[in-house]
């Protein structure tokens, strides 16, 4: 076999090796820089967030030494004052919304025909809400248990008690009911023996 170039001017293929060198010189360039222009990028923001985490954190500490010094210059006993006038106020709101019809809209609904309203007389309690001491004529307990039940199956009135009975010289039973009421509740059911 003969292994000898009988070609004037020998041919080593070497064009191709350097046209495969020349593309994967221009890839790593291309990934070097990509790869440069993103470490450039997130140093510049990992510095941005750097410096604005610290003015966050300066202007958080200035907000706690305001904040300690407005609590240190609150007087307790203006705000006393201030909650008493806010709890007169809301008391106020509460008896203006109070409305004398709906009352006795549901006592209607719910008083057996046995049963008197002599008196009725709102109070407004911080921690119960409107109180009412109703006063009633009945012709025995019965009837005023009947009443208090009719008042309770409402849902209008809560804790309905009596607090004093006695017996006046026609022999009627007076007696003197404490019950919380709570307009909002639903609209009574008319009960079986009270009056239309």
């Amino acid at each position: 076999m003969l292994r000898s170039n009988l070609a004037t001017r020998p041919f080593y293929n070497e064009h191709l090796i350097h046209v495969w060198l020349a593309v994967a010189c221009v890839a790593v360039l291309a990934a070097t820089g990509y790869h440069v222009s993103r470490v450039l990028r997130y140093s510049r923001s990992d510095t941005t967030l750097a410096t604005q985490a610290s003015r966050d954190e300066a202007r958080a500490a200035d907000l706690r030494r305001q904040a300690a010094k407005l609590r240190a210059s609150v007087d307790a006993q203006q705000v006393d004052f201030a909650a008493a006038d806010a709890r007169q106020a809301n008391e106020l709101i509460d008896r203006r919304t109070f409305s004398w019809t709906e009352l006795f809209n549901r006592f209607e609904a719910t008083l057996p025909d046995q049963v008197r309203i002599a008196s009725v007389r709102p109070r407004v309690e911080r921690d119960r809400g409107i109180v009412l001491n109703i006063s009633v004529m009945a012709s025995s307990v019965e009837e005023v248990k009947s009443f208090i039940a009719n008042l309770e199956a409402t849902g209008a009135f809560i804790n309905v008690r009596p607090a004093e009975e006695h017996t006046d010289e026609s022999g009627l039973l007076l007696s003197s009911l404490e019950a919380v009421y709570l307009p909002a509740a639903g609209k009574p059911a008319v009960r079986a023996g009270a009056r239309r």
